[in-house]
């Protein structure tokens, strides 16, 4: 049975289909707009009450909250596709590890930036120079760190590509490309070349393809250029 991925074309959603897409796993994705407020509708909320991005279903499973959708599929296609969860319990522990630091640590100010950014172009709010800042300086720190464990090892679980790898892709993008911010890529070079190995995977390039980001919906609507 296929699997259905509900959402829109880009954040957690495409982490969702990098990792179908790694995996081998059928799917045809539902898109919910969010810039129409297709999110809060009743029908939607059915299965997600929270009103969230993304959703699956899986025949009559139906799931919420992005890592978990991926560590659901990585675990039940364990042996299909690439393995994203390593091959000891070690392996999966510092998989773990980093999916935490990504949730808690990582992602957390680049989606600051990113609804500052979209709060300013969509509803005319001013950006803050001290938010903006003090973003930024979480997200230096943070890679910092993550310069000094991959001068160490390959990826950031050990030497495999994992869903810690996999799940930094939708929204470090943003730095690198919308928000312009990918010189904190690029000034560190064990970063860099993390960035450009988990970037040039065939999986990444099909959901780039295939699905849109937020700013070619802007653009769509005449609101940047």
């Amino acid at each position: 049975m296929v699997v259905k991925v509900y959402g829109p074309d880009y954040g957690s959603t495409k982490g969702v289909l990098l990792c179908l897409i790694e995996k081998e796993v059928e799917f045809e994705t539902v898109h919910v707009d969010g810039f129409k407020g297709e999110h809060k509708q009743p029908e939607y909320l059915k299965m997600q009450p929270f009103g969230l991005f993304p959703v699956v279903q899986d025949g009559d499973y139906v799931l919420y909250e992005s890592r978990a959708i991926l560590r659901y599929f990585a675990e039940k296609y364990k042996n299909q596709g690439t393995d994203l969860l390593g091959k000891t319990v070690e392996d999966r522990g510092l998989v773990e590890q980093w999916l935490d630091v990504e949730a808690h640590n990582f992602t957390p100010p680049i989606y600051s930036l990113v609804k500052i950014y979209f709060a300013s172009v969509l509803e005319g709010v001013p950006a803050d120079p001290k938010a903006i800042k003090e973003n930024e300086e979480k997200i230096e720190k943070y890679l910092d760190i993550y310069e000094k464990r991959l001068s160490q090892t390959k990826y950031l679980a050990g030497d495999f590509f994992s869903l810690a790898d996999l799940n930094h892709l939708p929204f470090t993008s943003y730095l690198m490309n919308e928000m312009e911010k990918g010189f904190m890529v690029r000034e560190r070079k064990h970063v860099s070349a993390w960035w450009d190995d988990i970037s040039s995977r065939p999986s990444w390039k099909k959901v780039l393809q295939d699905y849109k980001n937020p700013y070619d919906v802007l653009k769509e609507m005449n609101l940047v250029n």
